[in-house]
């Protein structure tokens, strides 16, 4: 019998490393992690230094019995690993932060996983986590790979269908509705049910039962929201949110009031730069305070972070798939025909039973008429978005574009595509061969 586990973090010098290794510390009594690699790549390596030995001051305060090993050599990382989580970002923020200004020269929207930001990450990732993949299949066969690198669904997507890798996608934003229900109605989570409906930055809460009373009319007559850090607060139409028939996710703003959320960026953008470059200055200051030999905690400067709570979510799954602990969570799976009308292999956002042998999608049992039409749209272009990163075809690529909700017309998406290959050069070969 295996003595503990092993995981592998691949990003592992990414900001939220700190918020993972406390949920490794505070659950070890279900998830006895014995060793922690922590795996980044040369220019992350004066991250993956700092952050790397807060983990390991972290740990030493809590006196368990976890190894933290800190290594640039992925091979080494993967190998026999029973976990692998993915937080990583090709082309650092340098890169996010043109594909969101250049949409917005254009007068699109600019957003790291929406639109044409979107499109532009998932193709500089995709072929990386593919490689990854290929890994894992050579070095650690039966290990689970949890993926939060966005866009998380199309990412998800993309392993499903090329690769032989259990995988599955998590994004931070349901744990975080649940935590807004619970703070809002004080009520413990497991006391509350939301049923999501969609794909990933793109869904509706259908059902809100909170101690078995249904709370979805009045949080919908409202107006009230739960939004992320990285996502303006605009005021939702009263008479649209009342008959919507579900809750909608922060990121629907950019389709349903586009010219406002246009507006707010272009005016944040004047004001503070793009929204990497306000991240970059919340992680400059986060890595000052991991530099502190003193610190041995999470600091709650990270929750700052659009992405705070994260790490919960990520433990929490695996502790679920270790236990076979059969909880409902909400993760990014394979479709089959829970919505039916997506295409059977298509990744999609549900709830899900979580077993020893992975998730198991229940039946979804509200679908409003209304949202399947921008589900579909945006689902066509992601499937163009996986096609065009996998073989580096333009013409694919042009068609994804062209055929997003938030792209007003083929000259922009062309314009805007060639650009934005361009300004990514260094990290689309495909594109260029």
């Amino acid at each position: 019998m295996k003595q503990g586990l092993k995981i592998a973090v691949i990003g592992g010098g990414s900001s939220y490393t700190p918020e993972i290794v406390e949920g490794f510390i505070k659950r070890y009594e279900q998830l006895p992690v014995r060793e922690l690699w922590l795996v980044d790549i040369e220019e992350g390596r004066h991250k993956l230094e700092i952050v790397g030995e807060l983990a390991k001051r972290m740990v030493a305060k809590s006196g368990l019995p976890i190894d933290v090993h800190l290594t640039l050599d992925r091979r080494r990382a993967i190998e026999g690993a029973d976990f692998v989580t993915t937080q990583l970002r090709v082309g650092l923020l340098e890169a996010r932060k043109w594909d969101e200004h250049i949409p917005n020269l254009h007068g699109v929207i600019g957003q790291e996983t929406t639109g044409p930001g979107g499109m532009m990450k998932a193709l500089r990732t995709i072929p990386v986590l593919l490689g990854i993949c290929r890994d894992i299949e050579e070095l650690s066969p039966n290990a689970w790979l949890l993926n939060f690198t966005n866009p998380a669904g199309m990412v998800t997507e993309a392993i499903h269908r090329y690769s032989k890798v259990k995988s599955i996608g998590l994004c931070n934003a349901p744990i975080g509705m649940y935590k807004w229900l619970s703070g809002k109605y004080d009520t413990p989570i497991d006391r509350i049910y939301a049923e999501f409906v969609g794909i990933n930055h793109l869904h509706w809460v259908t059902r809100i039962e909170v101690a078995g009373e249904d709370k979805l009319p009045e949080l919908l007559d409202r107006r009230e929201e739960f939004t992320g850090k990285n996502v303006p607060a605009t005021e939702w139409d009263p008479d649209f949110l009342r008959t919507l028939g579900g809750l909608p996710s922060y990121y629907l703003k950019y389709y349903y009031m586009t010219p406002e959320m246009l507006a707010e960026q272009l005016e944040s953008l004047r004001a503070n730069g793009t929204r990497a470059e306000v991240v970059k200055r919340v992680e400059d200051e986060l890595f000052e305070l991991y530099k502190d030999p003193n610190l041995q905690e999470k600091p709650k400067q990270l929750e700052k972070r659009g992405g705070a709570y994260y790490s919960e979510a990520a433990v929490n799954l695996m502790d679920s798939l270790y236990n076979d602990r059969r909880d409902i969570q909400t993760l990014n799976v394979t479709n089959g025909k829970i919505l039916d009308f997506l295409p059977e292999d298509a990744c999609i956002e549900v709830n899900c039973v979580v077993t020893g042998q992975g998730p198991i999608p229940l039946p979804v049992t509200k679908v409003p008429e209304q949202v399947k039409g921008l589900i579909h749209a945006v689902k066509t272009y992601e499937r163009l978005a996986i096609e065009a990163a996998v073989t580096g075809d333009r013409g694919i690529a042009l068609q994804a574009l062209a055929h997003h909700p938030l792209v007003p017309s083929v000259s922009v998406a062309k314009t805007l595509l060639n650009e934005m290959l361009e300004k990514n050069k260094p990290y689309l070969p495909a594109f260029f061969s």
